[in-house]
């Protein structure tokens, strides 16, 4: 038996078995911070098959509305974008992307451009914005550590609710008042 681990390599841009590796995983996670070291980082995971990979230096996912838009308001103070996947099965591995992301407004003509060739089954009624990663490193590590799990299927409250409010007319209006900011700006709330 092999107990040697792989206690990581960085490469320049996805090769195919990353890409593989990427497609073959149910979950995601995206890292921004804020410029100085004042603020919050936000560290968000993500499902629902909303990530694709555009080319071996680009990846992009579908952000759905939430509680806040942390990730986005990251991105226009300093454009720094981490996404990590992790193999939760047999075959240990973890990857990373680095580099300058950005978040493209639901109003752009290139929003519909990669809606329409990349999420065309994902309704355009239930978005925010998409978020756009351009590769400059890709880190990969053992993830020896990592516990393994059994996957159940998508938990589907959000899309559902941001259905119902789509219908009613009512999503956009809720993204500007209430998903759109940072929530580094709300006081802290509990005991």
């Amino acid at each position: 038996m092999d107990n040697r681990l792989d206690m990581g390599r960085f490469y320049r841009e996805l090769s195919s078995e990353h890409i593989e590796f990427i497609r073959a995983q149910r979950m995601f996670f995206v890292a921004t911070a804020p410029s100085g070291e004042a603020g919050r980082i936000n560290l968000s995971p993500k499902g629902y098959e909303s990530l694709r990979v555009i080319d071996p230096r680009t990846v992009a996912y579908v952000d759905y509305p939430g509680s806040g838009n942390e990730t986005a308001n990251h991105l226009r103070e300093n454009g720094r974008l981490t996404f990590m996947w992790c193999s939760f099965e047999a075959k240990p591995l973890i990857l990373r992307t680095y580099g300058p992301g950005r978040a493209v407004e639901k109003t752009s003509s290139e929003f519909g451009q990669l809606m329409a060739r990349h999420f065309a089954q994902i309704p355009l009624r239930t978005t925010r914005q998409l978020i756009v990663q351009s590769i400059e490193a890709v880190q990969t590590s053992c993830g020896a550590g990592v516990p393994m799990y059994q996957y159940l299927g998508e938990r589907e409250n959000l899309r559902k609710w941001a259905d119902e409010q789509a219908q009613k007319g009512t999503l956009e209006e809720y993204i500007r008042n209430n998903a759109s900011r940072s929530e580094e700006k709300f006081p802290l709330s509990g005991t």
